[in-house]
């Protein structure tokens, strides 16, 4: 693959998969197991669920980690979750939780197909290529033993993926000079992100801060009177999408085009299934 190719074909591959980690966020597994080992229901789970493999850390370290976060909502839960559980307790139950949801969503005929497996070896190799310079969130999950059934060595696997392309992005976020509320304003005015009432709520900022964010970004030239991206706007986010895809190339380059191209039919097959089968909210995502 050449450059151009290969930044595409990592693309379509982060879209196949992406679905199959993220309905973490969003089973009710998740909040089960997480209640279940003394968290609190809410955002609590997602703050600690995420942030655990780093240990008991602060509210600054999650919400550095994290990006868009407001930091006030980091802090209501953050460090609080670890005097209510051990991160170690909750790695585990978020595990559970990801094989169980993935199983109910699947179906376990699915689960233990030959397909699936073959697709969680495909994405553990590639992230093999995956090195912790630079990347905070994705060096924590990685220190993590792998599990052993293939359902979840397919979700760990997404799971570094994931992290790893996201350390990369934010660090392409902070070299565009947004922050993390102005990330994710321009990020929705692109229509393929959150949709707007959805990032603040599940993001944690006010309509006031939200209304200032667009503000200030439409004083910079980046939004219209309307919200939208400007052409300087617009251009300002096709920079960090490629700093973005360029960050995320090597699991891709390994793999080859031949298995990349293997990764993106079984991983989008899976993430339909997954879809139909309820995993995401309806409202939530825009233009998935």
């Amino acid at each position: 693959m050449d450059h151009d190719d290969a930044v595409t074909v990592a693309h379509r591959c982060h879209r196949a998969l992406d679905p199959l980690h993220s309905l973490i966020y969003f089973a009710p597994e998740a909040e089960e197991r997480f209640s279940a080992v003394g968290l609190r229901p809410g955002r609590m789970t997602y703050f600690a669920g995420r942030s655990a493999p780093m240990g008991p850390v602060g509210a600054g370290v999650v919400a550095a980690t994290f990006f868009n976060f407001n930091p006030e909502l980091v802090a209501r839960h953050i460090p609080r979750a670890w005097t209510l559980a051990d991160p170690a307790a909750v790695i585990a139950a978020r595990f559970d939780a990801a094989a169980a949801a993935l199983r109910r969503l699947l179906g376990d005929d699915v689960a233990d197909s030959a397909e699936l497996a073959e697709l969680a070896g495909l994405a553990r190799t590639a992230s093999d290529a995956c090195t912790v310079e630079g990347r905070p969130l994705y060096a924590a999950h990685a220190e993590l033993d792998w599990p052993t059934e293939p359902v979840l060595v397919l979700w760990h696997a997404i799971s570094l993926l994931r992290e790893y392309r996201g350390d990369g992005h934010i660090a392409a976020l902070v070299g565009s000079g947004l922050s993390g509320i102005e990330a994710l304003v321009t990020h929705s005015a692109t229509g393929r992100g959150f949709l707007p009432e959805a990032a603040k709520n599940l993001r944690g900022w006010s309509d006031e801060e939200w209304r200032t964010a667009v503000a200030g970004l439409a004083g910079k030239g980046i939004l219209d009177a309307d919200g939208g991206l400007t052409a300087k706007g617009a251009a300002q986010r096709e920079d960090i999408e490629a700093a973005t895809g360029r960050a995320a190339l090597a699991p891709w380059l390994l793999l080859g085009e031949e298995r990349c191209a293997r990764v993106h039919e079984l991983g989008r097959e899976l993430s339909r299934t997954a879809v139909a089968a309820g995993a995401f909210p309806p409202g939530v995502f825009a233009g998935r």
